[in-house]
């Protein structure tokens, strides 16, 4: 095993232990294969060039062309690449040089269209388990984040009443936020609640609101799984943060006033909100479709 590779599997092992998703970890470990492979291709050594500021400056934007050129890579998947290289460089003590990033064309986060939206609910509808129901309705009709919903607790959500709602205790930023429910999330969840105490009515559970057959709090990879599977089940590629999107979307082109928005979706920066506003691709291809090139 060449030094590289003996280097690479310390890295691994090393990402196994940081506070980061199972997705981010593993397009991490992919990237720096890659980036790996180039260098083996170009007969490069990175233990060399780690001793020379300008040749590894001068490699990583050989990288980034190649990445854009015979990897017919995108810009933000370029973007993510050098981030994953800075990363590495960073875990092994040597500062990354400071390689240009792709601008990236301004468009709204990917949302669902109407269509879409219509899809996902009548493919919920038909889910058999009140779980499932309860996880898509609350994740599309509130916008949390995923860890937000995995951290909720039984006590923090309100179904019955005129004031329904739940209760954020510690989002991004440990900000905390309040975020009404209309009748469709409280009702899944209502019956979810009630499933709950049936099923775990003899055994140890834990307080979270979504819990795993063995009693205990449900992971974000658990529920983002629960997603995905409605989501292929209606033929849509789904996830939470798609769902988040789908809800502030929904909110700004209602209308809503966008400092509501930013409340509900926990924005600490206004500017994160306004991005909801920005046409999406769809809209392009629409207003394109839709020309009106008259009578020749």
């Amino acid at each position: 095993m060449n030094d590289s590779s003996t280097e690479f599997n310390k890295y691994s092992s090393w990402l196994n232990r940081q506070p980061l998703s199972l997705q981010t970890i593993r397009a991490y470990r992919s990237r720096i294969k890659r980036f790996q492979g180039f260098l083996e291709g170009s007969g490069e050594a990175l233990e060399e060039l780690l001793g020379s500021e300008r040749e590894l400056a001068h490699v990583l934007r050989n990288y980034k062309r190649h990445l854009k050129q015979a990897g017919k890579a995108s810009p933000a998947t370029v973007n993510a690449h050098l981030t994953a290289v800075d990363h590495y460089l960073q875990y092994l003590g040597k500062k990354a040089p400071e390689i240009p990033r792709e601008e990236l064309p301004e468009v709204a986060p990917s949302a669902l269209s109407k269509d879409e939206q219509l899809r996902l609910l009548r493919a919920v509808a038909g889910c058999k388990r009140s779980l499932d129901r309860a996880v898509l309705l609350l994740l599309y009709y509130t916008g949390i984040r995923v860890g937000e919903c995995a951290a909720l607790d039984v006590e923090d959500i309100f179904v019955v009443g005129r004031h329904r709602k739940l209760v954020v205790r510690n989002g991004k930023g440990d900000f905390y936020r309040e975020i009404p429910l209309n009748r469709e999330a409280a009702e899944s969840v209502a019956e979810w609640l009630s499933d709950r105490e049936k099923r775990f009515a003899d055994k140890e559970k834990d307080s979270a609101l979504f819990l795993n057959p063995q009693g205990k709090r449900m992971s974000t990879a658990s529920l983002d799984l629960i997603v995905r599977k409605v989501g292929q089940f209606c033929g849509l590629t789904l996830s939470c943060h798609v769902l988040r999107h789908t809800l502030l979307t929904n909110l700004v082109r209602n209308g809503n006033d966008l400092m509501l928005v930013a409340e509900i979706g926990g924005h600490k920066r206004l500017e994160t909100t306004k991005r909801y506003t920005r046409p999406s691709a769809r809209d392009r291809q629409l207003a394109m479709e839709n020309l009106c090139t008259g009578e020749r």
